[in-house]
């Protein structure tokens, strides 16, 4: 199994390409399902999760192409041959699931896996069952699969969601686009992903208004066509590799960064002192004295401080002038990098939803392994600010969500490396 070795060094300066968002991508592929037209993505990230959601659709009788190394995904759904989503490819990715609502909607049935992912919190899929419900769609769990079936169609609907739920929301409105009559989603979320979904389904000939708000009406159509769509950049990547040079020193930009999908995020920077600049490139981040100061964090939905992003900004704080606390609103179970950042030299207590952070003037190179997707990151992050090496291994979660890690720190000075497992 590989890992990764980074020594803490000096200063980080130059410029980091950041890539289409994983989640939007994620969402968009499915899309493809609801037309017999081509569908292409362009600006699409090169992610192990990529792939198993290009696994999935084929499973399903689509058409992928990956052409420009990865960059371009072209898809077509012309032949939908099986609606069954089978356990061994679900399971890999939470994402999966949002094939069962564009399925259901063009093909009137679909038989979809409990899916699998990341282990930071239960994130049951039971709003989108009962989005699905509010439509029509008749609905059995058996043996681990939902079996679903809307004979004559969904129907148009008033779907009011307890909380704002991205997964849920889009699967919703990838569904209401076909279905019969006005669809009104309620309490729906905000997310920039969601925007980029809506705006790929417009291309398509969906009729959409009211996306980035939390009150989504979507007119249903008889049929969608092809389309051509950049996937958005990726708001939780930019927001991570905003923090090397915060947590090095240096000035480091972001390529295609832009504040509108950080502004939240980048209020609390600023508390902490780094400066973040908007420029025709994309951000330019910079720290403005020796030691970042500690601030306190709480997650929340879109606009608020992405979940996705609090692992990193712990590292961050774990060398902050202070105590800073974080609080999880969004995920239970979100903390398990805290022992590993421990092992380095943090000083960090945790209770429930709740991380405590008193900073320390340097974090010491360690062994490390990383727990899930974002913690990854964190640990690697923490090791460019570390004396000596830190060794992260379990490193298969940053594949999933990070292309070309090494490439991208290395081009800006920072000393790390990938060791290939036995």
């Amino acid at each position: 199994m590989d890992s990764i070795l980074v020594t803490g060094n000096g200063p980080l300066n130059g410029d980091i390409p950041i890539a289409g968002a994983k989640n939007a991508c994620l969402t968009l592929m499915p899309a493809t399902l609801l037309s017999d037209e081509p569908l292409t993505l362009t600006n699409a990230p090169r992610l192990s999760d990529i792939k198993t959601m290009t696994a999935l659709l084929q499973s399903l009788g689509a058409e992928v192409q990956s052409l420009q190394g990865g960059q371009v995904l072209a898809m077509s759904s012309h032949d939908l041959n099986n609606l069954h989503a089978d356990y061994d490819i679900v399971r890999k990715m939470r994402a999966s699931i949002l094939v069962l609502g564009p399925m259901l909607a063009r093909a009137g049935q679909a038989v979809v896996s409990l899916p699998g992912g990341c282990a930071i919190g239960a994130r049951p899929v039971d709003l989108h069952l009962k989005a699905l419900e509010a439509m029509g769609a008749e609905l059995e769990l058996r043996d681990g699969y939902v079996h679903a079936k809307a004979p004559s169609g969904l129907k148009g609907a008033v779907v009011d969601f307890p909380f704002a739920s991205v997964g849920a929301t889009e699967n919703a409105l990838m569904a209401a686009t076909l279905a019969k009559g006005t669809t009104v989603i309620k309490n729906a979320a905000r997310e920039p992903e969601i925007v980029d979904l809506a705006e790929c389904l417009r291309a398509m000939g969906a009729q959409i208004e009211g996306e980035g708000t939390s009150q989504i009406t979507i007119q249903g159509v008889d049929r969608l066509g092809g389309a051509t769509h950049r996937v958005v950049t990726d708001r939780i990547e930019l927001g991570t590799y905003m923090l090397a040079p915060a947590i090095c020193g240096g000035e480091v930009t972001c390529l295609g960064g832009k504040l509108s999908l950080v502004e939240a995020y980048v209020e609390r920077l600023d508390a902490a002192g780094i400066s973040v600049e908007e420029t025709e490139k994309g951000l330019k981040v910079a720290r403005r004295g020796d030691r970042v100061q500690a601030v306190d964090v709480v997650t929340e939905p879109f606009p608020g401080f992405p979940t996705d992003l609090q692992a990193q900004m712990m590292a961050l704080l774990c060398t902050a002038e202070g105590t800073s606390n974080l609080e999880e609103r969004i995920f239970e179970n979100r903390f398990m990098h805290a022992p590993e950042l421990i092992r380095m030299g943090a000083d960090i207590e945790v209770q429930g939803g709740m991380a405590r952070v008193r900073g320390v003037e340097r974090l010491k190179g360690a062994p490390v392994m990383a727990t899930d997707l974002r913690a990854s990151v964190s640990l690697i992050l923490a090791g460019l600010a570390a004396e000596g090496e830190t060794v992260v291994s379990r490193v298969y979660h940053l594949d999933r969500g990070y292309e070309h890690v090494v490439r991208k720190l290395s081009a800006v000075g920072a000393q790390i490396e990938r060791i290939k497992g036995e």
